[in-house]
């Protein structure tokens, strides 16, 4: 049986990291070409929009996309059980997504700054809807990772082609959101067709909505906490300065975004199978996962972000070109929260939350919130985009120590067994030689990405090994098995 489950979360992890890799893939070579047609103002139009939009999506889904993976997870063996569960969140989430869609249409049409977009946002309100059918949290709560991996890079497949022959001049912003909306939502369609796989589709009734919603309360209030310092940045900037500086923030923070995808994929598989693990009182499982998800993080989230740091205007003339290059201090302070945002998933979402302890979570993201807010207000009409990003960095940083105080009865049995300097070595030794070998070259921006990239991550990798990093050998141990398990067949 244990075995069966390594092999299960193996395959999760790949497919994750496949789905990963599709989202990263997308606006790598989307970004390029819609920030040279759209440039910044018509980027950070859509930038506003989307985050305005995000707003109340958060107020439809409430808390259950997280709340419904857990508890699915928790019933995924009993079929009845499960319909039921799926069921009643289902109807919650319709009866907020319709409440939510029409606050939106008001305010589209009374307030002045969204009705001259109205096209926009009538495009991208539409996520609203498709997120709410589209039920990821069953798909994710029975760790179908393969299903949502496949499905995932066929529609992105599509919006890509579809960018390149919709938008071709500076006013195409509003085909660009609909591109991103089949890209990133259409394929929630396929979820909500496919369900009857999982569970009953006929209503059982006797619904008891109630014994839900504690719980969906406290993560929607954890929802609200992370949308709001996550995108309260652009909001802010749009109304305090001008749709440039939303655009250049846009391509600052995008990049972090597409690593802490990277650096977070293995905990988005982990919340289903550790749930199911204090389900059935396995603490020495539960516990040994957890270390391993923290060594993963410092292992991806430190050299990443050192690397990025160091080449961001390298980065940044390659995504978006020479007029955002100014985002390059911005990309610069918003880096180290890779680190931050790292650790907070795997004390957050690993190991408070199946714990059922997720409102110690809550408090911690009402505290960066309050703290994106107060500094936000006071930096941005003085330093603009990089106040935004000292916001964030200071934001996530109380988020880590709220949540350290939160379980600083045993928060050291999970930084246990990290060898750091083992880590922090080959990180700066990776930098330094990378630094000064490649910044005096004569190359191409295209070139040096690509050089200094492979020169970085492949001196990283051997000196980890030299170093005999624990993690890292075992998962060579374990390429070295696959591989010969492969010559053998």
């Amino acid at each position: 049986m244990i075995m069966a489950e390594k092999k299960s979360i193996r395959i999760n992890f790949i497919m994750n990291v496949i789905l990963t890799l599709s989202s990263i893939v997308f606006p790598l070579i989307t970004f390029p070409y819609v920030s040279r047609i759209l440039l910044a103002e018509g980027t950070g139009k859509v930038a506003f929009a989307l985050s305005v939009v995000l707003y109340f999506n958060m107020f439809s889904k409430l808390g259950i996309p997280v709340y419904g993976i857990r508890e699915c997870a928790r019933v995924r063996d009993d079929k009845e059980k499960l319909t039921m569960v799926y069921q009643e969140l289902l109807l919650i989430s319709l009866i907020m997504s319709a409440v939510t869609y029409l606050v939106l249409a008001g305010s589209v049409y009374f307030i002045p700054k969204l009705r001259s977009e109205k096209e926009l946002y009538i495009v991208l309100g539409s996520l609203i809807w498709l997120e709410t059918i589209g039920v990821e949290w069953l798909y994710k709560g029975l760790e179908q990772y393969t299903y949502i991996a496949v499905r995932s890079v066929i529609f992105k497949a599509i919006g890509i082609a579809a960018m390149f022959v919709m938008v071709t001049k500076r006013s195409d912003y509003v085909r660009y959101a609909i591109v991103m909306i089949i890209a990133s939502y259409l394929s929630y369609v396929l979820n909500f067709i496919n369900v009857r796989k999982y569970v009953f589709v006929k209503p059982l009734g006797n619904y008891d909505f109630s014994r839900h919603l504690k719980s969906i309360m406290i993560f929607f209030a954890m929802s609200c906490a992370t949308t709001i310092y996550t995108n309260l940045d652009s909001v802010m900037l749009g109304f305090m300065t001008s749709d440039d500086q939303v655009g250049l923030y846009y391509a600052a923070t995008r990049v972090k975004y597409l690593l802490v995808c990277v650096v977070t994929s293995l905990g988005a598989v982990l919340l289903p199978r550790l749930s199911w693990y204090i389900e059935q009182h396995k603490k020495e499982e539960f516990e040994k996962m957890c270390k391993k998800a923290m060594n993963l993080i410092f292992l991806s989230a430190l050299p990443l972000m050192t690397y990025f740091m160091l080449f961001s205007k390298t980065v940044l003339l390659i995504l978006s070109g020479t007029g955002f290059l100014s985002a390059g201090s911005s990309m610069r302070i918003i880096m180290p929260t890779l680190l931050l945002i790292g650790i907070t998933n795997v004390l957050g979402i690993q190991v408070l939350v199946p714990t059922g302890r997720e409102k110690y979570v809550l408090y911690s993201e009402i505290a960066g919130a309050v703290t994106d807010l107060i500094l936000n207000a006071l930096l941005i009409p003085v330093y603009k985009a990089d106040g935004a990003a000292i916001g964030t960095l200071v934001a996530e940083a109380v988020v880590l120590l709220v949540q350290v105080w939160a379980l600083r009865k045993d928060v050291v049995i999970f930084f246990s067994g990290i060898q750091y300097f083992r880590i922090v070595i080959p990180t700066v030794v990776s930098a330094a030689v990378t630094y000064f070998l490649v910044g005096p070259m004569d190359l191409s921006e295209p070139v040096r990405l690509c050089f200094s990239g492979l020169l970085f991550f492949t001196l990283y990798i051997i000196l980890l090994i030299l170093t005999g990093e624990r993690l890292t050998g075992e998962l060579l141990k374990d390429m070295i098995r696959f591989c010969h398990k492969g010559k053998k067949q």
